[in-house]
C-alpha cells in the first residue's frame, strides 16, 4: 500500500468510536431520566391513593355524627363542622376565584380517635345540609333538595353478604347533606371527597 494513504486514514477509527460513546451515554442518561420519572409518578400515584382511602375515615365520622346527633339539623354547628346551607357562595376546592375561599383549618372538623388516619395524614370534614335557606326542610322556606324516602331509625343496609347496620339519621330530616373531606398527607399530598347521604 502506498504509504501516502495509510498516514491519511490515521485516527479516523478513533473519531467514529468517540462519536458512538458520546451517543451512547446520551441515550443512558435519558434512560435513567425515564426510569427516575416513572418512579416518582409510581410514588406520587401510591400518596394520591393513600390519601383517598384515608378520606374514607372523614367520611365514616362525618356520618357518625350525623346519625348520633342529638342537636337540631335546622341551623349551623360550626363546632361540629355542620353547615344547615349549602353556602353556594364558598368554594370548598380553591379552584373557583369568584367564590371565596373555604377556611379549613377553622371551619372544619378534624377527625381523631378511632376516625384518626394513618401517621402523616391530617383528614378534616364539613357537612352541609343541601338547603339553600336554614329552617325546617318540611316547609318551603329552606328550599331543600329532598328524598323521596324518609329516614327511620330502623332502617338497615346490606351489601351483598355483609351488614352495615342502622344508617339512619336519628333527628326527623327530609334533606340530603353533602360531606366534603379533606386529607392532607405525606409529600404535600392532597386529596378531597365528597359524598351524599340522607
Amino acid at each position: 500500500m502506498n504509504p501516502i494513504i495509510r498516514r491519511s486514514q490515521r485516527g479516523v477509527v478513533l473519531f467514529i468510536a468517540l462519536i458512538v460513546l458520546v451517543a451512547m451515554t446520551l441515550a443512558g442518561i435519558s434512560l435513567m431520566r425515564s426510569v427516575d420519572s416513572g418512579t416518582v409518578i409510581a410514588g406520587n400515584l401510591a400518596f394520591r391513593q393513600s390519601a383517598t382511602h384515608a378520606a374514607d375515615l372523614g367520611a365514616e365520622a362525618a356520618r357518625a355524627w350525623l346519625t348520633t346527633t342529638s342537636t337540631s339539623l335546622y341551623t349551623d354547628s360550626t363546632t361540629s363542622g355542620y353547615y344547615a346551607t349549602w353556602q353556594e357562595s364558598i368554594d370548598l376546592l380553591g379552584n373557583d376565584a369568584s367564590k371565596a375561599d373555604f377556611n379549613w383549618t377553622s371551619n372544619s372538623i378534624t377527625t381523631s380517635g378511632s376516625y384518626a388516619g394513618p401517621t402523616g395524614y391530617t383528614i378534616r370534614y364539613v357537612i352541609h345540609r343541601l338547603c339553600q335557606n336554614s329552617g325546617d326542610p318540611t316547609g318551603s322556606s329552606a328550599n331543600c333538595v329532598k328524598t323521596s324516602v324518609s329516614s327511620s331509625s330502623t332502617s338497615t343496609g346490606t351489601k351483598g353478604a355483609a351488614t352495615y347496620g342502622s344508617y339512619a339519621i336519628t333527628v326527623p330530616t327530609a334533606a340530603l347533606y353533602r360531606i366534603t373531606v379533606r386529607v392532607d398527607g405525606p409529600r404535600n399530598t392532597l386529596g378531597y371527597i365528597q359524598s351524599t347521604i340522607f
